[in-house]
């Protein structure tokens, strides 16, 4: 699980929720989920913190939106998740939020490229390598407008306010997760599944105006951990 390409960014798995293919979770504890969004356990790539495989109903809610309140040191970021967009995603990460995997744990990545700036999350190491200890398939956008002057054609914008998954390749999400502080130009292999409400803008542009930690062999790096640790403390369910 590493970081995306020349405009990409670090991905981290993450932990497991079990369940037979319909409501409550049980005892037993199976190494993909029997619903359509087939979570699926990744020993390679153990959990960060321990959580079972997420719920997996053969009827994935897939109408409505879920508000969640990040709680950091630096103010609140309140989410609006659509399950329209990604349905098995809204499900994954409400799971852990639910789960507290969350809580407690640092954003460790942000950036400052004139093409992408987004600050990371969802890795309770801190690390960027670790995540929850499974995996499931991609929800890709396609409503993203194309990049202007891109001679591929194949970039997209991810607007300022997108809240999106960090990945390591094809249907590899996990727990890491980005959030978008300006329009950002990236192919469109990450999913989108929710936006940021305006205060949490505003807590991202205070992060953001503080700038990347320098380090002894780049003084002025446009890629790396906050200046100002941003630490979640909480996530919860509603605003």
């Amino acid at each position: 699980m590493r970081i995306l390409l020349a405009m990409v960014l670090m991905v981290v798995m993450g932990s497991g929720v079990a369940q037979a293919s319909g409501n409550p979770e049980t005892t037993h504890d199976p190494d993909v989920t029997k619903g359509p969004c087939a979570y699926t356990k990744t020993p390679d790539d153990p959990a960060a913190r321990p959580v079972k495989l997420p719920p997996d109903p053969r009827r994935t809610p897939s109408k409505g939106k879920a508000d969640v309140l990040l709680k950091t040191n630096q103010g609140n970021i309140p989410l609006v998740l659509d399950r329209a967009k990604a349905p098995c995603t809204v499900q994954s990460f409400l799971h852990l939020v639910t789960k507290k995997f969350y809580d407690a744990t640092t954003c460790h990545r942000l950036t400052a490229y004139p093409t992408l700036k987004v600050l990371q999350c969802g890795d309770p190491t801190g690390t960027g390598e670790r995540g929850p200890g499974y995996k499931y398939k991609d929800e890709l956008p396609t409503d993203l407008k194309p990049a202007p002057n891109d001679p591929t054609g194949e970039r997209r914008i991810y607007p300022r306010g997108t809240l999106a998954m960090a990945n390591a390749g094809p249907d590899t999400n996990g727990s890491q997760f980005f959030l978008v502080t300006s329009d950002s130009i990236l192919r469109p292999n990450y999913t989108v599944f929710g936006t940021i409400k305006p205060e949490g803008l505003t807590t991202l542009d205070k992060i953001a105006a503080t700038g990347i930690a320098p380090t002894p062999d780049n003084p002025a790096p446009l890629d790396g951990r906050p200046a100002r640790p941003v630490d979640i403390s909480r996530a919860k369910k509603g605003c």
